[in-house]
């Protein structure tokens, strides 16, 4: 999914929430929830969309409207340790859609 298709889903009311998940190395991924599915934004060249902070998915987003926008952290700790996944794992923190007071 691109930005143009996030936004006409954003404004259909069909997205539930957008996740900024934060990578090794400080790259961010966004990534669209509808329906329980994921769908993970790319850029004009169909690329997965990069970002550096926070703050840059906001000026990426500013044009859409306001959605439930969360900050993912995932653990590392199966891959560095073997470990198997678990879902209490992860760290999912509710965000400020926007920077504006």
């Amino acid at each position: 999914m691109n930005l143009v298709e996030l936004r006409a889903y954003a404004i259909a009311g069909k997205v539930d929430e957008l996740n900024l998940i934060s990578m090794e190395g400080g790259i961010y991924l966004l990534e669209a929830r509808m329906h329980g599915a994921a769908y993970p934004l790319s850029d004009a060249h169909d690329h997965m969309l990069h970002l550096r902070s926070v703050e840059h998915a906001r000026q990426v987003l500013h044009r859409l409207p306001t959605l439930p926008f969360n900050l993912v952290h995932t653990s590392v700790h199966d891959e560095m340790c073997g470990l198997g996944a678990n879902a209490e794992e992860g760290l999912k923190v509710p965000i400020a859609f926007s920077s504006r007071w």
